[in-house]
């Protein structure tokens, strides 16, 4: 009898040969009336199946991925210079009180140190003081706990925020994480460098108020 017209026998699956492309539900196949073609270089099965971003950077559970320490530490330089200017009152009184001191020595050997600038060092360093305080509590507690960004912060597109909602944490919040700092300090400054490899790359005053920075810039 002839095997003519008869169907071929069925072949083995073999899951190591390629399957063609399947475009998702809704989508007309591969040569019917409008089918698009994925754009060049896009993955035409959707996301990343992996689930992870690019360049294995850890992305945040909101889209953005935590901000690099030479990012945070540029913000910080930023910001200590702007304090440092905000602090000039301070350190022009300084100067010219240790340019007027008058050190002198009696018979008996004893040292006297006398200033002949009168009191307008002494203002001009309280008032340094002053400035430099209030620049601070906006600039590193309200305007960084309203909005997430310092003006460091702002400059090189970071942002502050809680590590759950991913939104500002508020100036209060704000204001203990730079008291908290003081954790970081110690030992050797090693909560500092923590961001280097830690995973969300927090400091210890981070991990204890679960607050994040991430890669935001300031729209």
């Amino acid at each position: 009898m002839s095997d003519y017209g008869a169907p071929p026998p069925e072949q083995p699956d073999r899951p190591w040969e390629p399957k063609p492309y399947q475009p998702p539900a809704g989508q007309p196949a591969y040569g019917q009336p409008g089918y698009v073609p994925p754009a060049q270089g896009q993955n035409p099965y959707g996301q990343n199946p992996y689930g992870q971003s690019p360049y294995g950077q850890s992305p945040s559970p909101y889209g953005q991925s935590y901000a690099h320490w030479i990012s945070r530490v540029g913000a910080y330089v930023i910001d200590a210079l702007l304090g440092s200017v905000a602090a000039l009152p301070l350190w022009i009184g300084y100067g010219i009180l240790v340019a007027s001191l008058d050190t002198t020595t009696a018979a008996d050997g004893t040292v006297t140190t006398t200033s002949s600038a009168g009191g307008g060092p002494l203002v001009l360093i309280l008032v340094g003081v002053v400035t430099s305080l209030a620049f601070w509590i906006w600039n590193s507690c309200l305007r960084a706990g309203r909005t997430g960004y310092s003006i460091g912060k702002g400059v090189v597109g970071i942002r502050l925020v809680s590590a759950s909602s991913g939104l500002p944490i508020g100036a209060g919040m704000a204001f203990l994480r730079q008291i908290l700092h003081v954790v970081d300090s110690l030992p050797c400054y090693l909560g500092y460098l923590w961001p280097l490899w830690d995973a969300k790359r927090q400091t210890f005053a981070d991990k204890i108020l679960s607050t994040v920075v991430i890669d935001q810039p300031k729209g």
